[in-house]
């Protein structure tokens, strides 16, 4: 069942082509990860589906009463701010107190549900947000690198972890990812994005594609081994909206913190 339909999605901004004739479909089920190079439109386009941002041609199409989740690449809290993780998940989407312990249950951090947000490590934050998308069982989620500040044990047990919950509530996951070396074995289909759709499919088969190591300069034997480079100036408010920042294209991504 198709719970999401790109049609050819194209947008400017100042006269300047983000995305260009942009076409894919999400099933049920199905974990798609989106790729590309810094500048290449994966933030436009999550914000097109989101419907936070005006494209000029094409069409984004929901399946009707589809339940959307989306988690940010991370959230912005202001230290002066008197808020707990329980909190923080009560200001979502309508829920209830067991809904909330519930939802931190699934993700391994049930035992923080009173803790002071600023407080909690960048891989709790991360596992909360994903709790926060989960909030309303959705039949869509949509995840801006979800490891974003993570350590590299705990990108691969968050990668496992999405997999568990797509597995258990049966949705669709749209995966925003630079994560390469680890994310390949996580995800039935990868979109190579660099403003257009320059290849698709299985992770072992666009690895291995002439489009794949034009944009990323290397054929790999094996997905694990794939390297990107990315950093991140930019930080995002409890809704999810950036902040006046910008990707770029500087320092090592491959975190290990």
């Amino acid at each position: 069942m198709e719970l999401l339909t790109v049609t050819d999605l194209s947008l400017k901004i100042q006269k300047h082509s983000i995305l260009d004739h942009v076409s894919f479909t999400i099933e049920r089920g199905q974990i798609v990860t989106l790729i590309g190079p810094n500048g290449a439109g994966k933030s436009s386009l999550i914000r097109c589906i989101l419907g936070l941002q005006k494209y000029q041609k094409g069409r984004v199409s929901l399946k009707s009463g589809l339940k959307l989740g989306y988690m940010p690449q991370k959230m912005h809290v202001e230290q002066s701010l008197p808020i707990t993780v329980d909190r923080f998940l009560s200001l979502g989407p309508r829920n209830t107190k067991a809904q909330r312990e519930q939802a931190l249950k699934r993700v391994g951090v049930d035992d923080i549900a009173d803790t002071p947000l600023q407080t909690i490590s960048g891989g709790e934050q991360q596992r909360v947000l994903l709790a926060r998308a989960m909030l309303n069982e959705p039949d869509l989620l949509i995840l801006d690198e979800p490891a974003q500040g993570v350590d590299i044990n705990g990108q691969a047990e968050l990668y496992e972890l999405i997999k568990s919950i797509r597995d258990e509530l049966g949705c669709g996951v749209l995966m925003v990812s630079h994560d390469l070396h680890l994310v390949m074995s996580s995800t039935d289909q990868v979109l190579c994005l660099n403003h257009h759709i320059c290849c698709s499919g299985h992770p072992d088969e666009v690895t291995q594609s002439d489009e794949y190591i034009s944009i990323f300069g290397e054929r790999t034997l094996h997905p694990a081994l794939a390297h990107y480079t990315h950093h991140h100036d930019h930080q995002h408010n409890l809704h999810g909206d950036c902040l006046d920042g910008k990707e770029s294209t500087h320092g090592d991504h491959s975190r290990h913190a």
